[in-house]
């Protein structure tokens, strides 16, 4: 069984190593977090694996850097450093907009490289644990390192794709916008209802159905059959008298309104390109 030891085990890199360990498929070897008090809740967490710091560092064959995306150089280069990486030795992070590329260190050691990221949010670990299965995993690097984590993912239930490095920028944009930017949208939803005088739980249970309706709309008809409203019915005199109304009631929100005229502009005009 190889030895996969971890480099910043936060929530993802305590995720996938737990999953891994309860299907026996690695052996957890060391932990490196920046505190003994993290380290040892990391360890709880994956119920394998021991401490250490970098003067101790064993040796592995699969080495996971879980760190954040600005540490991740400084990270290889100390792992580098350390003398313990072996040619052949696997070394990947976790970054989603970072490609492997990072890892040169790493690779010009003879170590393969690659990235890894599942494409989900790890608010709840615990609950990530849980229903990992089905988790869509997007992988790069070297085919060597790839060949073996993608079938430690799909071992554990995962689906995996791979993309290029060239692309993760890009990708990793478009996972922003499906979580994070989504989350922004609909928190400036309910600042606008309240701004219309609508009481914040009264604001939620009338936006909660909206937004997941159309949600399960875009998922299961398209988004071009999925969009409705003043735009899809081409009644562009409310927009503006909607756009000009808000802007003065909320400058921010009527902004983030405007920009999303013209991108919705185009998706009605796709919608009714198709139904000719």
């Amino acid at each position: 069984m190889k030895t996969l030891s971890i480099i910043g085990a936060g929530r993802v890199g305590q995720t996938l190593a737990r999953v891994w360990h309860q299907q026996a498929l690695f052996r957890i070897g060391q932990v490196i977090n920046r505190s003994p008090a993290s380290t040892a809740h990391a360890l709880t967490v994956i119920g394998a694996g021991s401490a250490a710091s970098w003067p101790d560092l064993q040796p592995a064959d699969i080495w996971m850097l879980s760190v954040a995306d600005d540490q991740i150089s400084q990270a290889v280069a100390q792992l580098t450093a350390s003398a313990v990486l072996r040619p052949g030795d696997v070394v990947f992070h976790c970054s989603g907009a970072k490609a492997s590329l990072l890892l040169a260190p790493a690779a010009q050691a003879g170590a393969f490289t690659a990235s890894v990221h599942p494409v989900r949010s790890f608010a709840d670990p615990v609950q990530v644990v849980a229903d990992f299965a089905g988790t869509i995993c997007s992988l790069e690097g070297d085919v060597h390192a790839l060949t073996l984590i993608e079938a430690a993912l799909q071992a554990v239930a995962a689906q995996t794709v791979r993309i290029e490095a060239e692309h993760k920028l890009v990708y990793h944009a478009a996972a922003v916008m499906a979580s994070n930017y989504l989350v922004t949208l609909m928190d400036t939803v309910l600042a606008t209802y309240q701004a219309a005088g609508i009481p914040l739980e009264m604001a939620q249970a009338m936006a909660a159905p909206l937004a997941r309706l159309s949600l399960e709309n875009v998922f299961s008809l398209g988004a071009e059959r999925a969009l409705t409203g003043p735009i899809a019915r081409g009644d562009m005199a409310l927009v503006q008298q909607q756009a000009t109304a808000l802007t003065q009631a909320s400058p921010a929100a009527g902004a983030l309104y405007q920009a999303l005229i013209a991108p919705t502009q185009a998706l009605a005009a796709r919608r009714t390109h198709s139904e000719k």
